[in-house]
C-alpha cells in the first residue's frame, strides 16, 4: 500500500527552500538525494472502463527504467492531502509497453487477473500523460523512514496541459503519525496547502476536458 502526503507549491523559489529545509536536511540519509526524469502514460478503454472502478493502469518511465504499475482503492484517510492507494508495480523490458501497454503484465496478481477479466480483451488507450521532474532524498525520523519528493512538470492530455509542483512525502515503513507530523511541521513552516487531488485524478479530470472539447 501507498501512503503519502501531497503538498501544492506556489513557486519555484519555494520548491528550492523546502529542498534546503533544515528540519528536512537533519533526518536525511547520506547519499540518498537525487534528480530523476519522469514521464509517465496512462492508460484506458475507449469508454474509460478502468476510471469508472477507480483504477489506475500507468507505464512510467524513471530514467532509464520502465515500471507498469496498476493502483486502485483510493481511500480517504480523513486528513486533508493524505492518500493511501492499494497498488502493484513490475518491471516492463519492452520499450514498446509506453505506445501500446500489454495489461497481461499484471497477470500474476490476483488484482491483475480481475482487471484482465473486466476488460474483457478491449484495447488499452492513451488519456493522458505527465512529464516531471523529480529531486528527491530519503529520510529516517525515529524509525519512520519517508521520501521526500519535489515535483515540477506539467499533465498533458491532448492539447491541454495542467502544471505539476508539489512536494510528496511518501512513507516506505514506519508510524503514520509521525509521517502527519513531518508534513504538518513543513507544511506550517512555509504556509504550505494541501493537494486535494492526486496527479491521477487531475489527468483524469483534464482527459475529461479534452474529450469534451473534442465533441
Amino acid at each position: 500500500m501507498e501512503i503519502e502526503l501531497k503538498y501544492r507549491i506556489g513557486s519555484r523559489e519555494l520548491l528550492e527552500k523546502i529542498e534546503r529545509d533544515r528540519f528536512l536536511q537533519s533526518m536525511a540519509e547520506e547519499g540518498s538525494a537525487d534528480t530523476i526524469a519522469m514521464k509517465a502514460a496512462y492508460f484506458d478503454t475507449d469508454d474509460r472502463l478502468l476510471m469508472k472502478n477507480d483504477i489506475a493502469f500507468r507505464i512510467r518511465k524513471e530514467g532509464d527504467r520502465l515500471v507498469g504499475t496498476l493502483k486502485w482503492r483510493d481511500r480517504d484517510m480523513g486528513i486533508s492531502g493524505l492518500y493511501a492507494r492499494d497498488e502493484i508495480s513490475v518491471p516492463v523490458a519492452d520499450a514498446s509497453c509506453f505506445l501500446s501497454p500489454d495489461p497481461y503484465i499484471f497477470k500474476d496478481s490476483n488484482e491483475g487477473q480481475a482487471m484482465l477479466e473486466a476488460l474483457s480483451g478491449q484495447p488499452l488507450v492513451l488519456i493522458f500523460e505527465t512529464v516531471f521532474t523529480r529531486r528527491r532524498f530519503r529520510i529516517d525520523s525515529s524509525g519512520t523512514i519517508c521520501e521526500v519528493s519535489l515535483d515540477t512538470g506539467e499533465i498533458i492530455a491532448g492539447d491541454l496541459r495542467a502544471p505539476i509542483q508539489e512536494l510528496e512525502i511518501e512513507m516506505f515503513s514506519g508510524n503514520r503519525d509521525e509521517l502527519i507530523r513531518i508534513g504538518g511541521k513543513v507544511a506550517e513552516s512555509y504556509g504550505l496547502e494541501p493537494e486535494p487531488l492526486s496527479k491521477f485524478a487531475r489527468g483524469k479530470a483534464l482527459s475529461e476536458g479534452y474529450a469534451a472539447q473534442r465533441q
